[in-house]
């Protein structure tokens, strides 16, 4: 792989650069594969064994020598075209071709980005029948001296359904897409509108695309209504994500089955029975699912039993069923700002798996015995039944911890201290607090947005999730057999891993704080694992707060699910999974499962199947996560809409040579300042220092800095706001 060799060619101390052996330093393995892939991402260009030495990463004399022999047997193979005076190019005929994933800018232009990091760029006309994110195949065509890439074969579509708002021409229309990555619009004959009409947003399929210098044909396979209605608009949004619009009717009759009346006796008995024991759930107003509660009483010993109890999802989801089908596909619930798209059905979801008040429910459980310390000293996994006492909303729950005053004051006070010492613990073991704002809106009837809240976790947040990062640790320790005897075998289990951040976006993280005036110290091997949490402790409860953990968070590696587990660097756990809510998320489906069949003392689990169910898992979530995304920026463009021109604060949040990023302080809306729409100088982009210094005054504008900005318009179909910015 040419990118990493460059990382680890051979490079010591400085006076040591250039001086190993071949058998000190090594060529790189399968060097003869490397300098094929070093061609191939630059066909156009012929290149000598310098260059390819160059690209590879490749200091050593030696090695250089052996490249240079190399290139000439490469070119005796007709793998490579000697061109003479030590120049070589690609022989299109013998060269294999190569998948990956396309990305298209919005004039023609590609790019493939393959598996091993490399990436391969095509000219506008080679890109063929490709959409943005479809798989496809790239060959070499040689015109003289140059070989020159295109896409051969679309291997698979990124999208099977596409949304498009229909134009109508006469009898037949265009459908332009939503998506402003896909760079063509549909062309709809009159047989394939099926009752769609002009201003209408629709699903639509590609029935084909002949020629690249054709419009794919589309047929309409679902009218949506129109543009600008709220349920419209949302349902754009999921499918413009691949996302469900709703349950197979499969699924639906499955569910039917279901009865949500009193549980079984002889399911109650196998069971530990909890349900004398004070148990209550604290989760938002406006919550309809329970996936977790919490129960508590005192042991003779003067120690607590803290008893977090999940949602027994496994036991009415078997594998195999309908519904356990369904839920894998989507792999996770979705929530956009006036909605919840569930994993599960819901009468599982609202119902049976949800921990209600006053109702008997099936648990799965860990039970710990804790000191006064909150330190662990017994702890139990297994399936329970238990009986919700109590449901708090978080602001009910709240207003206990601050005036202790109202029933079960004196158990959450109880439960907060616990709690607070083990995110005490937490944070000294290197933690890093990932508290941050969030937009939540107050909409009308109409799904119009009325009001922007921001809202910020507190002590009864906190509380529960304390708790439940307790759970996920001490599930993911044993499911991943924790022993002292070498000779037994490590289990096969599912982690949610968080690896250590790149240094390259942690010397970027550098620069944007440097221009809020904090220090962050130079990123090395030995400080990086301290330096986000330094900078955010240092930056706590001050006005660029928020901004700094944002970009902190922005500047780090993304959590996934893997088997393979390496920790997880923001929480600093060594071990870590997700168990405590099934309701919502596929994975932790899986690990109650993987836990029941460890207690039962079962065999090892398939690692393949796991893996793939992490890998589409992992998928599903960016997805939604996504389409939240989307559907929060619809709602603050469709709310600024009716502001055009009203002036706010502003804070700098991103630089791009053709303008300015700002967030506004009141309402987190961002929207983007062109360069034209800078006060009156002539204006200059300062990639160093990530800002724009104006010629005549002096003056910069960089990330971080406070401005005064107009609303200057709002595109409800792109998703845009465009500000100008008045004052610094």
């Amino acid at each position: 792989m040419a990118r990493n060799k460059k990382r680890s060619s051979g490079r010591g101390s400085k006076g040591q650069r250039g001086k190993h052996s071949i058998a000190q330093s090594g060529p790189p393995k399968n060097l003869r594969k490397s300098i094929l892939d070093v061609f191939r991402i630059k066909p156009g260009k012929p290149l000598n064994h310098k260059q390819v030495s160059s690209a590879l990463g490749i200091l050593n004399h030696e090695v250089r020598r052996l490249i240079m022999e190399l290139l000439n047997e490469l070119a005796e193979q007709e793998k490579l075209v000697d061109l003479g005076r030590g120049k070589f190019k690609l022989n299109a005929q013998q060269v294999e071709a190569a998948e990956g994933t396309i990305q298209i800018t919005r004039f023609g232009r590609g790019f493939v980005m393959m598996p091993d990091g490399n990436e391969i760029k095509l000219a506008k006309c080679a890109t063929g029948s490709a959409f943005w994110g479809d798989t496809v195949v790239v060959e070499w065509a040689s015109f003289g001296r140059k070989t020159v890439p295109f896409v051969s074969k679309i291997s698979k579509r990124m999208r099977e359904v596409y949304v498009v708002i229909i134009e109508q021409i006469k009898d037949y229309a265009f459908g332009h897409p939503t998506d402003p990555k896909l760079h063509e619009s549909f062309f709809i004959p009159p047989q394939n509108l099926h009752g769609a009409i002009e201003g209408d947003k629709v699903l639509l399929e590609m029935v084909s695309w002949d020629r690249n210098d054709d419009s794919p044909v589309g047929n309409v396979t679902r009218v949506l209504g129109q543009e600008g209605d709220n349920d419209v608009e949302m349902h754009a949004i999921l499918a413009e994500f691949g996302l469900p619009l709703e349950f197979p009717q499969e699924v639906l009759d499955e569910a039917a089955t279901f009865s949500s009346g009193d549980l079984d006796p002889k399911e109650i008995k196998k069971r530990r029975d909890m349900r004398d024991v004070l148990t209550m759930t604290i989760d938002p107003v406006d919550a309809k699912d329970f996936d977790d509660a919490l129960s508590m009483r005192k042991l003779k010993n003067g120690n607590w039993e803290i008893g977090i109890h999940i949602a027994d999802v496994s036991h009415y989801v078997k594998p195999g069923t309908a519904i356990d089908k369904e839920a894998i596909s989507r792999a996770t619930s979705v929530y956009l700002v006036d909605r919840t798209i569930p994993m599960l059905p819901e009468i599982l979801s609202n119902d049976l798996c949800s921990l209600r008040p006053n109702e008997d429910k099936y648990a799965f459980s860990v039970v710990f015995e804790m000191n006064e310390h909150a330190e662990v000293v017994k702890e139990w996994f297994g399936r329970t039944v238990i009986h919700s006492d109590r449901r708090f909303a978080y602001e009910d729950a709240q207003e206990r911890l601050e005036t202790g005053k109202g029933d079960y004051a004196e158990e959450l006070q109880a439960f907060f201290k616990l709690a607070s010492k083990l995110r005490d613990n937490r944070f000294k073991n290197g933690g890093i607090d990932f508290n941050t704002e969030e937009v939540r809106f107050e909409l009308d009837e109409d799904g119009k947005p009325l009001r922007v809240k921001i809202k910020r976790m507190k002590e009864a947040n906190k509380l529960i999730e304390d708790f439940m990062l307790l759970a996920n640790v001490r599930v993911a320790r044993f499911l991943a057999k924790l022993h002292p005897d070498k000779h037994v075998p490590t289990r096969i289990s599912v982690y949610r891993i968080h690896d250590k951040p790149d240094p390259e976006k942690l010397r970027s993280l550098r620069v944007f704080v440097a221009r809020l005036g904090c220090e962050m110290a130079k990123p090395t091997k030995g400080n990086s694992e301290s330096l986000i949490r330094d900078l955010l402790v240092s930056t706590k409860d001050t006005p660029i707060e928020e901004t700094v953990k944002t970009m902190a968070i922005r500047s780090m590696a993304k959590a996934e699910y893997n088997t393979e587990n390496i920790g997880h660097y923001g929480l600093a756990f060594p071990y870590y999974t997700h168990f405590t809510s099934p309701i919502r998320r596929y994975p932790d489906v899986l690990v109650h499962r993987l836990l029941q069949q460890y207690l039962d003392g079962a065999k090892n689990a398939n690692q393949e199947e796991l893996d793939m169910r992490c890998h589409h898992s992992g998928i599903m979530e960016k997805r939604a996560a996504e389409a939240e995304r989307a559907s929060i920026k619809y709602k603050q463009v469709e709310f600024l809409m009716t502001r055009i021109g009203e002036t706010f604060r502003g804070i700098v949040s991103g630089a791009v040579p053709r303008g300015l990023f700002v967030e506004i302080v009141e309402n987190k809306c961002e929207g983007f300042v062109p360069k034209e729409a800078f006060p009156n100088d002539h204006w200059v982009f300062d990639e160093d220092r990530l800002g724009f210094e104006a010629m005549r005054s002096g003056e910069m504008i960089a990330l971080g800095d406070e401005v005064t900005i107009a609303v200057a318009s709002a595109d409800l179909l792109k998703r845009q706001l465009e500000f100008e910015i008045i004052v610094k």
